[in-house]
């Protein structure tokens, strides 16, 4: 009896290794290799930006750490909020859990290249028909570990573990992009805020000068200098300037509400006190453009998910080829729970299964159509976005060069509306002119004055948009 089993072993151990070899020896990965050339735009990136003919060849560096960016504006306070970021931000908590998600799906993957081994235990009692004439009624213990492993033949295995890495990676990208976006919009925000304080500060300035005017002409009217309709003006311009500082209160207290929202709290928990901005306006390097493209984390992620998708071409071809897998089972088997787990009750078995779909009526090919479709899909997404980072950074460097010019002009323009006003003051004060002159010399600096400040926020934000 031992030497019969000992032979039935030895022939599994012979099928079982025969088996193992055969599949090492015809294993191959259905499906389209990935190749990222194949997803690249037709013909060549243009070499140098419109915008900016001085440039230098892209490498690939979107893992690359970014660094405090931030810290070029000289700004201690936006330092201190966006560190808020990481920490209480939920939208990029939201990214992490994703990606964490991505990661546990990967890892779960890579288990399907390892056995399975299980442990089953039952008792059961049971008859048939012929029980009920007295007969075959009967117990069964049963005790068993069962070993279950699928051999990857054609690579179903591998390509869904292909897939899941890339959607890992793209998860990874999509972290730096929350990451990214959260800071730049605090960023954008903030110096929105310090602006429109800077605009307070001008309207309050512009307040008190304009109080100063009225005073002057209601002096000059009760004298009998000037007439009634040049208090009415004086008046309608200070009035109207008191409104416009009180207008620009609604867009600060939705920029403060903005800026508690991206660091994780309560808008009424949490304000930034009125204070001059100081920050200072960083160049741009040369070499910003290509290497600004090379690291966005939506480029890397949407390449990325080309990969995956066609890894998922292999996965789905793979279902037209038989299954293989390997699997085995020890333990006892009694009618009587006594002497259950004794030798004579020992059973085992240990040998290859085989499976294959003849027929589904086109499920596996609306399969395959699928992951092909996906595929296209997702090169297209990986193109577009190509293109619309290219688009970006050309808006945003004309943004910035005709800002630029257009700060220079607005400045002489600041000047001469001062000059103007001082001017026309002192023509008013010796009886030359009405007060409409005034007027309309104070309301084009004002309006010079704020524009001058909001060309300078629109310098400072713009490349937070690239």
């Amino acid at each position: 009896m031992f030497c019969h089993e000992s032979m039935q072993l030895k022939l599994s151990r012979r099928l079982l290794l025969g088996t193992l070899a055969a599949a090492l020896l015809s294993s191959c990965a259905v499906g389209p290799d990935y190749k990222r050339k194949a997803v690249e735009l037709p013909g060549e990136a243009p070499s140098a930006f419109k915008e900016n003919r001085d440039w230098k060849l892209a490498e690939p560096s979107d893992a690359l750490p970014r660094g405090k960016w931030w810290e070029v504006f000289g700004d201690a306070e936006l330092n201190a909020l966006i560190e808020q970021v990481d920490i209480d931000n939920q939208n990029l908590k939201i990214a992490e859990a994703r990606y964490r998600q991505a990661q546990a799906l990967m890892q779960s993957s890579r288990a399907g290249f390892f056995p399975t081994l299980g442990l089953s235990s039952s008792a059961t009692r049971s008859g048939s028909a012929a029980s009920r004439g007295g007969g075959n009624i009967g117990n069964n213990y049963n005790l068993s570990a069962n070993l279950g492993w699928e051999l990857d033949l054609w690579g179903r295995i591998r390509r869904q573990n292909e897939a899941n890495d890339s959607a890992v990676q793209a998860s990874v990208a999509d972290l730096g992009a929350a990451r990214l976006s959260a800071q730049a919009d605090l960023a954008v925000n903030y110096f929105q805020l310090r602006v429109n304080d800077a605009q307070q500060q001008l309207l309050n300035d512009t307040v008190s000068a304009y109080a100063k005017s009225l005073e002057l002409t209601r002096n000059r009217y009760a004298v009998g200098v000037v007439g009634r309709a040049d208090v009415a003006q004086a008046e309608t311009q200070l009035l109207s300037a008191q409104a416009q500082a009180l207008d620009l209160g609604v867009q600060r207290a939705q920029l403060e509400h903005a800026i508690a929202l991206l660091v994780g709290k309560f808008p009424s928990n949490f304000s930034l006190p009125v204070r001059t901005w100081t920050a200072s306006l960083p160049r741009l390097p040369v070499a910003l453009p290509s290497t600004l493209l090379e690291r966005r984390p939506d480029i890397a992620a949407a390449e990325r998910r080309a990969a995956a998708a066609n890894a998922q071409i292999g996965v789905a071809q793979a279902a037209y080829y038989p299954n293989l897998s390997l699997g085995g089972s020890v333990g006892y088997a009694s009618p009587t729970i006594a002497g259950w787990l004794s030798a004579p009750n020992r059973f085992w078995s240990l040998g290859p299964s085989l499976a294959l779909t003849l027929l589904d009526f086109g499920k596996r090919g609306a399969a395959k159509d699928q992951a092909v479709a996906s595929y296209d899909q997702s090169v297209a997404l990986y193109r577009q976005t190509v293109l619309e980072g290219f688009q970006d950074v050309e808006d945003n460097l004309a943004a910035l060069r005709i800002l630029e010019a257009e700060a220079a002009v607005q400045e002489q323009a600041v000047r001469a509306a001062r000059e103007s006003v001082t001017l026309t003051l002192n023509q008013y004060k010796a009886g030359i002119i009405s007060y409409l002159n005034v007027v309309n010399v104070q309301a084009a600096q004002l309006a010079n004055e704020r524009s001058a400040v909001s060309v300078l926020g629109r310098i400072a934000i713009q490349p937070l948009s690239l």
